[in-house]
């Protein structure tokens, strides 16, 4: 999914290079306390914590230590080929600085890591899926779930790559008896029609796989430009290619799933998938309690990927995209969740690459299917918005139902996916920095439909198409009807591209028309 706003920097750290002299002076050599020992003239012993301090600044930043320092040399003048006090104080505190944080990243990572430890149903189910190879052994209750994926694999690498084996081996613990698996492909090459045939003969459970060279964009919903054009909005197209991996439900309209697990091109721990499943906010008979439960998926160990369908419980956007991710604005019910490290964090809105469903809006004579949003300079995510349909079907005003579930993660790459592991045990860090952030770049940004209840009467700035301007149309104060769907959304179009040249994305950003 795309995000609500492209964050380009990927937070790495940059390495520094020391200048090194070939007149050097150790610090070590003339600071006492440094060595745990004084002159006996000028004071006794030291004591237990000094000696303690002057360990851990000798050794902990050793590198920095001595690469700091002798960069410093270069920066301050010496006097007698000696540096100053005030060099050797700065040298000290810098040390003392590096000493204090390597200490302190230490301790989280051991003390107080994020995410790290799973309540205890979460690893009871994780050792008895693990101590035993009996299909079905992460399913006791023999829920039926129904798997779907709408993918777009040219080169034939998901089925025939990690990701399909990750697939293979859920389905597995699942039961295959237990489980539908249905995958839609859309375009793609001889590759991907291969790698299709070879997968379909792994696949145990009753399944529908359908490679589609036929898929054209007249069975989408388009809208008028104003130059009188007609183009499909990028997420009606996405919400056509995901409802495609549904209509599998409809061919089999007297079966009944208790769950729909829907995953993205993403790997992911098939483990975490059943407790996503089936450990995601346990109600006091031990039964998992939502009506939408998320994965939280990474573009990098510290990045939040899919930001632009996620919303917190008062429909705010995100912050900055690491962790605690949400900005707080409000009550910030999403954020104190996260802190407190629930495995159930309140939203409103969620996808992470893998979310689990319940099957019942899905089904029966009105059953949700994805869409897009139908104002023409108006953009959601067709992931956010069936949330909302989710939340309008909800007789439960007081409570959701839909969660982040941040035990949960995935990732879009398998060194990604490796790295989570250790960078989840440092996140609490990020904290502050995440805070002051969101305040220097103005996070989350206004949304005006954001507060919107649907059927309530609305006065707001709205496209109106008009022949007669040149422009063909204005934006213009008009009193509509809200569809409780506000949050979703932002100013803004992608539409898809007709005739993309070969190599590039097939959606582009159109500019929005001035006033």
């Amino acid at each position: 999914m795309p995000a609500l706003y492209q964050f380009d920097d990927d937070y790495e750290l940059v390495n520094r290079q020391s200048l090194d002299t070939g007149d050097d002076f150790d610090l070590d050599e003339a600071d006492f306390q440094s060595h745990g020992r004084t002159a006996s003239l000028y004071s006794p012993s030291p004591s237990l914590g000094a000696r303690v301090f002057g360990v851990l600044v000798r050794y902990l930043p050793w590198p920095f230590r001595r690469k700091g320092y002798r960069k410093l040399q270069h920066q301050v003048p010496k006097t007698a080929g000696r540096p100053s006090r005030r060099t050797q104080r700065a040298c000290f505190w810098m040390n003392a600085l590096l000493c204090a944080i390597s200490v302190l990243v230490v301790l989280t990572a051991i003390l107080n890591p994020s995410y790290s430890r799973p309540p205890k149903h979460y690893r009871e189910l994780r050792e008895m899926i693990s101590a035993s190879g009996e299909p079905g052994r992460g399913n006791p209750e023999n829920q039926r779930i129904f798997v779907a994926a709408s993918l777009y694999d040219l080169g034939g690498h998901l089925l025939g790559g990690a990701w399909g084996e990750r697939v293979l081996e859920l389905l597995e613990i699942l039961g295959n008896q237990n489980v539908f698996l249905s995958i839609y492909e859309n375009e793609g090459s001889l590759d991907a029609m291969t790698a299709k045939v070879r997968y379909e003969k792994k696949v145990q459970c009753k399944h529908s796989i359908i490679y589609d060279t036929t898929f054209s964009l007249a069975a989408v919903p388009h809208v008028t430009m104003p130059d009188g054009s007609r183009r499909v909005k990028r997420t009606a197209f996405l919400a056509e290619a995901r409802n495609r991996a549904l209509e599998a439900l409809e061919d089999q309209p007297a079966v009944r799933y208790d769950k729909i697990l829907y995953l993205n091109d993403v790997l992911f721990d098939p483990i975490e998938a059943v407790q996503l499943l089936f450990a995601t906010n346990l109600d006091g008979n031990g039964h998992p309690s939502y009506q939408a439960a998320c994965a939280v998926d990474f573009i990098n160990p510290f990045k939040y990927y899919d930001t632009f369908a996620t919303r917190d419980e008062e429909g705010y956007s995100m912050g900055v995209p690491f962790f605690p991710w949400f900005a707080g604005r409000g009550k910030g019910l999403s954020r104190r969740d996260v802190l407190q490290g629930k495995d159930a964090v309140r939203v409103k809105s969620c996808w992470g690459g893998m979310v689990a469903f319940d099957a019942e809006p899905f089904q029966g004579s009105e059953p949700l299917r994805f869409r897009a949003s139908k104002d023409l300079f108006w953009d959601a995510s067709e992931c956010c918005l069936i949330h909302a349909d989710i939340l309008s079907k909800n007789t439960t005003k007081n409570q959701s139902g839909i969660y982040m579930n941040p035990f949960v993660r995935v990732a879009y790459d398998q060194k990604t996916l490796s790295w989570l592991r250790f960078t989840r045990r440092l996140e609490r860090l990020y904290t502050i920095p995440h805070s002051i952030v969101n305040r220097m770049v103005g996070l989350p940004w206004s949304n005006a439909r954001r507060a919107e209840e649907a059927g309530q009467m609305v006065t707001e700035q709205v496209w109106v198409s008009d022949d007669t301007l040149d422009g063909g149309g204005s934006f213009q104060m008009q009193e509509r009807e809200a569809g409780g769907d506000g949050y979703c959304g932002r100013r803004g179009l992608q539409l898809i591209k007709q005739t993309p040249r070969s190599g590039e994305k097939n959606w582009e950003q159109m500019p929005l028309p001035p006033g």
